[in-house]
């Protein structure tokens, strides 16, 4: 379906119409937040492909060089500044109308949270950068007061409780993700009527299985994007465009 007017309305009656909304989320959603992607045209590992290093598990913890860098680019992040926007904003609002039942987000900059998506609907796929957790006795504290300790000079914090390696209680390659989640995932894309899915290339798995699970299931599939997913060929409506333009008008926010 191309993204004319009369696509974009009956997409919208679609969302409007649907009983249980299952919502997924990757980067693109975040890149109008100032927050650049990994694999896209400008995205942080196409430009720089060394960066991936720093969230692979196990170049993190043999390497304190790697970490090291780790650390000033955490100091150095977008994130810290980054505001919801229009698109963030939009799903909060599809919520609230009581017809979503889970957002899956492949991203860790919390702006679902903070543009209002309740924490109870909320999968963090690949956990939350807001906070740091210790890979030898587990203990998690606020970001906030491991950066603190970087600007005060120490190149590679460790933890204050065991003296272990201190990171970002995000997922990293070489790491398993939270079973629970990914269980809520899939029974949610089992039952539900309609999957949206907004920014994501599509192509990181096993979260990226919640599309053909749903189309399995009998859900129609939306995808909004600004550039081709790997899953085109199995949607109902494909929408290109600047995400935070489409969402609001899909959802009646303007």
């Amino acid at each position: 379906m191309s993204q004319t007017r009369e696509a974009l309305r009956e997409v919208a009656s679609w969302l409007r119409e649907a009983r249980r909304i299952v919502v997924l989320t990757g980067a693109g959603i975040s890149t109008e937040s100032g927050i650049p992607d990994f694999r896209g045209p400008q995205g942080l590992w196409t430009k720089n492909p060394g960066a991936e290093k720093m969230a692979t598990l196990s170049h993190y913890v043999s390497d304190k060089e790697v970490r090291e860098r780790a650390w000033r680019h955490r100091l150095e992040s977008p994130m810290w500044d980054a505001k919801p926007n229009a698109g963030h904003l939009a799903l909060a609002r599809l919520e609230r109308a009581g017809s979503v039942s889970l957002v899956i987000t492949q991203n860790v900059d919390g702006l679902h949270l903070a543009a209002g998506t309740s924490a109870g609907k909320l999968v963090e796929i690949h956990g939350n950068v807001r906070e740091v957790t210790c890979l030898d006795c587990g203990e998690r504290a606020p970001m906030e007061r491991a950066l603190a300790r970087v600007r005060a000079g120490e190149s590679d914090p460790p933890c204050r409780s065991c003296g272990g390696i201190l990171k970002s209680a995000t997922i990293s390659f070489g790491q398993n993700l939270v079973a629970h989640d990914l269980e809520r995932a899939d029974r949610e894309a089992n039952r539900c009527d309609l999957l949206l899915a907004v920014g994501s290339t599509l192509s990181v798995y096993p979260i990226a299985a919640v599309v053909p699970i749903a189309k399995r299931a009998g859900a129609r599939i939306v995808i909004v994007n600004g550039d081709p997913t790997e899953m085109d060929e199995l949607a109902d409506a494909v929408i290109r465009g600047p995400i935070g333009e489409i969402l609001p008008r899909l959802v009646g926010a303007e």
